[in-house]
């Protein structure tokens, strides 16, 4: 990986987090918006979607960058010493431009779908994340555990008796396929399981910037929730595999 420039590693981050979103967002489209052939498809069908989103994601990116498609993860193998500091910036940046295209794809491909659903809550939850119930310090609590849960065991695919490599790309998309559906299954009921900055915040900006007919406000008292609680969760999530590993 050390042989791939920065600016390819970059553009690989880019392709492969539009395309996340674009299934991961397009998932909640097809299930959730009016008209649409999936209406009613349920939770199940989401998980297993956004699992499948993040895997497609993978395999795209993982052999050039790593395939991060989270600055929670860039930032939780900067910290455990598997990625330079200097390259995370440019990966996030890679990272929130991707995702920006991929929501905006969604919109344009679900545009009918759009404008024949009339409830504002159900078009911003294309988008981005709104807890069930609005509790922000537990909203908070729940998306530092997930974050934790998802960059812990992902560093946990690297470790020998796993995989031998510890780039996300190579450590198997499989795997992480297989966590994203067991967080989204077994902890998303409460916040929609952002775990992931990008997921959530540039397509909560392109529903703020986009015509959406009847749309209602972007939930920006709630944004910072699934931006934070993944910083928090990414940066214990890293120190508690560096104590747990770092001598074994």
């Amino acid at each position: 990986m050390e042989d791939i420039s920065l600016f390819t590693r970059c553009v690989f981050e880019f392709i492969g987090t539009a395309v996340m979103i674009l299934l991961g967002d397009g998932v909640v489209a097809c299930t959730t918006l009016n008209k649409s052939k999936g209406t009613g498809g349920g939770w199940a069908v989401i998980t297993l979607a956004w699992g499948f989103a993040v895997m497609c994601g993978v395999f795209i990116a993982g052999p050039y960058s790593g395939a991060h498609l989270n600055p929670a993860v860039s930032i939780g193998y900067a910290l455990t010493g598997n990625l330079a500091w200097s390259d995370v910036p440019g990966y996030a940046v890679a990272q929130f431009l991707g995702a920006m295209l991929g929501a905006l794809v969604v919109y344009l491909f679900y545009k009918d779908q759009f404008d024949a659903t009339d409830d504002a809550d159900t078009k911003l939850g294309v988008f981005c994340t709104m807890p069930a119930i609005m509790n922000r310090p537990r909203n908070l609590l729940c998306e530092i555990v997930g974050t934790f849960l998802l960059v812990f065991v992902i560093l946990c695919f690297s470790t020998d008796g796993n995989v031998a490599d510890v780039k996300l790309g190579s450590s198997g998309a499989f795997p992480v396929t297989m966590l994203i559906m067991a967080i989204g299954m077994s902890l998303g009921g409460t916040t929609g399981y952002a775990i992931n900055p990008m997921r959530d915040l540039p397509p909560r900006i392109v529903h703020a910037l986009l015509p959406i007919r009847g749309k209602r406000d972007s939930g920006w008292g709630y944004a910072w929730v699934p931006v934070i609680g993944p910083l928090i969760g990414c940066v214990l999530a890293a120190f508690a595999f560096l104590l747990l590993f770092y001598n074994v």
